[in-house]
Formats: structure tokens, sequence, C-alpha cells
């Protein structure tokens, strides 16, 4: 995880450093100068770890229980946790829909395997959002990254099928499609940052919509010539 959040804090940081330089906020702006704004910033986020989520499999899962009953599985820091590691009788709250709202349900422990993990690797992720908000908070801008709801779109699990706000709230379909493109990436955002995807091959130099790392590999100095093109 540590080059990917390294990697797009450069990002965040390339960013601030325009807005706060040429005091711009409105997007359109901040992207003819050649960086990413947060609202492009914010869409790929919703996009990544929505889909994400959905590769630790459905909350209730027989097959999980399955596989931790026979050793195969089990939770984040197992040997951590403090409790007789059978989970006979124990449960786990998990959200799903009810109604037209999302409500917390508790379920057996043994079966919500896949919701325990999921929420471990949430914890895991937020802290990351909030050590990339440091740095807009750092250069006195008010933008926050944020994840979005558990539920937003969902393919997998209580909330496949379901339209979710990245605020937790349930819309229909007809509600959904017209805000969904304020939410996701679309075809011209992956468009705009493939467009930054060119070659920068002198030594010491970084292409505009990224700032330089703090420090060289191994502690070496950015403008060392790691790699000699022929």
């Amino acid at each position: 995880m540590f080059v990917g959040e390294s990697g797009v804090a450069r990002i965040i940081q390339r960013t601030c450093e325009v807005m706060r330089d040429e005091k711009l906020d409105d997007p359109s702006q901040v992207r003819a100068r050649g960086v990413i704004d947060f609202e492009t910033l914010q869409r790929f986020v919703n996009f990544h770890y929505s889909v994400t989520l959905d590769l630790f499999g459905a909350e209730i899962s027989s097959n999980a229980a399955s596989f931790y009953t026979g050793g195969l599985k089990g939770r984040y820091g197992e040997s951590k946790v403090e409790d007789d590691h059978a989970l006979s009788g124990s449960e786990y709250a998990i959200a799903e829909i009810e109604n037209g709202v999302i409500v917390q349900k508790s379920v057996a422990a043994l079966t919500a395997l896949n919701a325990r993990l999921r929420d471990d690797y949430t914890r895991e992720i937020q802290a990351g959002i909030d050590r990339w908000n440091r740095i807009p908070e750092r250069f006195g801008l008010p933008h926050r990254l944020r994840l979005p709801h558990a539920g937003f779109h969902r393919k997998i699990g209580n909330f496949a099928g379901q339209y979710v706000s990245p605020e937790g709230r349930v819309l229909s379909k007809s509600e959904w499609e017209p805000r969904s493109s304020a939410w996701l990436p679309a075809t011209d955002d992956h468009a705009f940052v493939n467009s930054f995807m060119g070659r920068v091959i002198e030594p010491g130099k970084f292409a505009n919509w990224i700032a330089p790392p703090a420090r060289g590999v191994n502690n070496l100095p950015i403008e060392f010539e790691y790699v000699r093109f022929g």
C-alpha cells in the first residue's frame, strides 16, 4: 500500500501547489494547468474503493465459515483477537437495506467473516485517506478526500443491484443515473488522466502533475541518474 499511497500523495501535493500558488479553485482551471483536480481524484477514490470492497465477497458466506473452521481463513490479526476463536454463539453487525433505508443487523459472526475483514480493510484505507488529507490542510486549502458509503456502487453482497449515494442514501434508479457521472470517473476523466502519461527521463525532472519525492531511492539525490538511456 505504501507505494500507491506515497504516489497519490505526490499527485495531491502538486495539485495543492498549483491551486495555492495560482489561487485556483475551479476544477476546469485546475485541469487547464496540467494537474489533477480534487473532484476528479474523488471520483477515482469512489470507484477504486467500491470495486475493491466487492473483492471480499458477500457479507454472509457459508464458504467463509467453512474455510475458517477448517483453518484456511482467518480474521485480520487473528492471533491478537481475544476470544475463543471458535465464534460459536458470537454475532457481528452487518449493513443491509430494509424498506429503503440502510440498517444494521446482527448475524452469526462465523458467517460474517467477509464483512469483518472488509471493515478492517476500510479502517486501514481510511487511515491512508486521513494522511492524504493532511496535505491540503498543510497548504491551507479546504478540499478533503473521503470514502464513499460501503453500499455505494456495489456489485456483490447485500448492496448488489441497489443504488446508494456516496453519503449512504438509498436512491431509485432514476435518481442515480443523472448523478452517477458526478460520483464516478467518466470516459473524459480517463482520457484526461491518460493524456498525462508522457515520458520524462531527464534526471531530476518530473512531470508537471506530480511533485518530486521527498528523497531519492536508497537516499540517493533525486537528480541521480538511476537509469541510463542508450
